[in-house]
């Protein structure tokens, strides 16, 4: 009951912070998006998952070199953002959904972003754990960490633990995150 309890915290903070996300976390946001797309390649075919979309920054960045893109987040009002934001785009779909528990069958999606989406969540590992099982086995996943939460040392360790396997780990000084490009441990890097 506990998680909920947090979840339902989160969800109420950013359903308050909806109309003003975007004046205050724009520029960080698009900075580490920008940091972890200038270290992958996306291909054309793929169908790539934001967990914990928000109000959809990422989703300019990648619409038109992806076939669908697929946004989830437990706020309500943020989703409405997002689905303001990308009103235009035709192969964007955003649902409601909690980050633990998906609605999605195993090993959909080729790339799993999510961006600012650990520290909120009441058990990051088994955030990462359900990424994994909706993760196709040779997904990339970008998982950034808030260095106010976790050390670079505990992020490592969290990813570790979760069975990602890090081939890139960015600890720019100008951000306020880690960024990890992971894959599933089977996979070479």
């Amino acid at each position: 009951m506990m998680e909920w309890d947090k979840k339902r915290r989160i969800m109420s903070h950013y359903d308050h912070q909806a109309k003003v996300y975007d004046l205050r976390y724009l520029e960080e946001q698009d900075a580490k998006i920008r940091a972890a797309l200038n270290r992958m390649l996306l291909i054309s075919n793929e169908l790539i998952l934001d967990i914990g979309c928000g109000t959809g920054f990422l989703f300019h960045h990648i619409n038109k070199t992806t076939a669908f893109l697929m946004g989830i987040d437990i706020s309500l009002k943020l989703l409405r953002e997002a689905k303001e934001r990308t009103k235009n785009l035709s192969n964007i779909a955003l649902i409601r959904a909690d980050a633990d528990n998906t609605p999605f069958p195993n090993h959909i999606f080729y790339r799993i972003f999510a961006i600012t989406l650990l520290q909120n969540m009441p058990n990051p590992k088994k955030t990462i754990s359900e990424m994994r099982r909706i993760g196709k086995p040779e997904a990339l996943f970008v998982v950034t960490g808030l260095k106010k939460k976790f050390t670079r040392e505990s992020f490592i360790d969290l990813l570790k633990q979760a069975q990602l396997k890090i081939s890139i780990l960015q600890t720019n000084e100008h951000l306020k995150d880690y960024i990890a490009i992971c894959k599933n441990p089977s996979q070479s890097v």
